[in-house]
């Protein structure tokens, strides 16, 4: 089924959804800014990525060629949204006392392991700041060639007040730099910059920074936004399709991206700006001062106090499938748990399907089922309506295995294909796992009970030879106030 020429993309650019219409024809190329690994990504990060994992994975399944360029964040210094340099890595390498490469590297095995749990596809590049420091001069020594930027004291800054002479700052998040100017406060660094919005390209160094590059104004640290204009631009072109991020770097850090590519080639770097949004938690915003705060891994271990029991990632996985990208999702208990359930019928109706019997005629109209499908992703990747429409599909399945409706063959082999497709490709869910996960929680459940029963009548013998016998087996079994709760390790 040809479905590229339907496919809509809401634009932050524009802020209205547009027909997507790639550069080349049958191409996609994709920039999304990736994790900073001066700690572990944490729920709200992983949200981001599985999102753009899910739209990469279906702009592929309708067809499309896709080069799915996200960037790695190990160089130390970048400057915050307030307009300080901030070294994160080096101030983590600090407290845990060792160099700041070893920081990057365990944090970066740490998201490479998440990418595998949480079952996200690779992406076809995945670039590093510090490998790029030549292509991030290159591009600065071009800003300031073309008379937007200047350089101080071995520091160099981009300068907006020029800048605005021939573009526009502000065309992407809207905010005007009048507006801007009642918010900054006094900086460190304010005695050198031209003008209170100019944001560093690159910094002098400081005598404890922990990275220290040389350049043609001193040796220092490049800024926070000029990695992803040259490494977008290097692998995917001055001009590319789809940008995307958290809805967090939409200012100050996608609008100076396209400050950076205007200043330096003269045009804009993507046609398509698309923003994931935030993740709550029990109503809340994610925050460690909430005490609602917990990591990818601490949910599936079920080592995190903010839920009672652990999730599988692919549990996880779609639950974050329960809303679309660009809304806030909700994490709590109520979620996951409807997110469980749900997970279980789609496995079950997967097993299903492979013994169906046909008829000679379907009870349902099985093309416009699996046309809502398409729909759904081709309207802004509208991922809680491919959800609502796969559950549709549930129906007719578990009503054809009950004698209740009937399927022709060719329609049965439609509805597998498709049904399968969305389900494995393009949400990403691994179902036989599920499956599996299923009936480990259905014995675990029995013998669960039967260790509470030993325990009532103070058996503990045959209580903590179940609870011994099950951590032989790689099964950890926690008690704690709220009840009882298992791992696999």
């Amino acid at each position: 089924m040809s479905t590229h020429s339907k496919i809509q993309i809401y634009n932050s650019l524009s802020g209205e959804k547009e027909v997507f219409k790639p550069i080349i024809d049958g191409k996609v190329g994709m920039y999304v800014c990736g994790p900073t690994l001066y700690s572990e990504p944490h729920m709200g990060n992983m949200r981001t990525f599985i999102n753009f994992d899910l739209i990469y994975r279906y702009l592929m399944y309708v067809g499309y060629q896709v080069k799915y360029v996200r960037n790695i964040t190990d160089a130390g210094h970048i400057t915050n949204s307030a307009g300080e340099a901030v070294d994160s890595i080096g101030k983590a390498a600090r407290l845990e006392q060792v160099q700041s490469l070893e920081i990057v590297y365990k944090y970066n095995v740490k998201f490479q392991d998440l990418q595998r749990i949480y079952n996200m596809l690779p992406p076809a590049i995945e670039p590093t700041a510090t490998g790029h420091i030549q292509e991030q001069i290159e591009v600065i020594e071009k800003i300031i060639e073309n008379g937007f930027a200047y350089v101080v004291n071995g520091s160099v800054y981009f300068d907006v007040r020029a800048y605005g002479e021939k573009f526009e700052y502000g065309i992407l998040s809207g905010r005007k730099v009048d507006e801007l100017a009642e918010e900054t406060r006094e900086l460190n660094a304010q005695d050198e910059k031209r003008f209170f919005a100019d944001f560093a390209l690159w910094k002098k160094a400081n005598p404890d920074d922990m990275q220290i590059w040389r350049s043609p104004w001193g040796d220092g640290n490049p800024g926070w936004h000029i990695e992803c204009t040259a490494m977008s631009t290097k692998y995917l072109g001055d001009k590319f399709d789809i940008h995307g991020g958290g809805l967090d770097l939409k200012f100050p850090h996608h609008e100076d991206e396209i400050a950076q590519s205007c200043g330096s080639v003269g045009i804009s770097p993507a046609n398509y700006w698309m923003h994931a949004n935030m993740l709550n938690v029990n109503g809340q915003k994610m925050s460690k001062s909430l005490g609602n705060y917990f990591l990818p891994m601490e949910i599936v271990e079920g080592t995190t106090e903010v839920f009672d029991k652990p999730y599988s990632p692919q549990v996880i996985r779609f639950c974050m499938m329960q809303a679309h990208y660009r809304s806030t999702l909700d994490f709590t208990p109520d979620s996951l748990n409807a997110a469980e359930k749900g997970f279980t019928r789609l496995s079950e109706a997967y097993e299903k399907l492979g013994s169906l019997e046909t008829k000679a005629e379907s009870s349902q109209d099985v093309q416009a089922l699996v046309d809502s499908f398409y729909k759904a992703m081709n309207d802004d990747f509208n991922a809680p309506m491919l959800v609502a429409g796969l559950f549709e599909a549930v129906k007719y399945i578990n009503t054809i295995s009950e004698g209740k409706a009937t399927i022709t063959a060719g329609d049965l082999e439609l509805l597998t294909k498709e049904f399968t497709g969305f389900v494995f490709d393009v949400l990403g869910l691994t179902i036989e796992k599920a499956s599996t996960d299923s009936a480990l929680t259905t014995v675990m459940d029995l013998v669960l009970d039967m260790r509470k029963d030993a325990r009532e009548n103070k058996d503990w013998s045959t209580s903590d030879k179940i609870r011994d016998r099950l951590a032989e087996a790689g099964i950890v079994v926690k008690d704690g106030k709220d009840g009882v709760t298992w791992t696999v390790k």
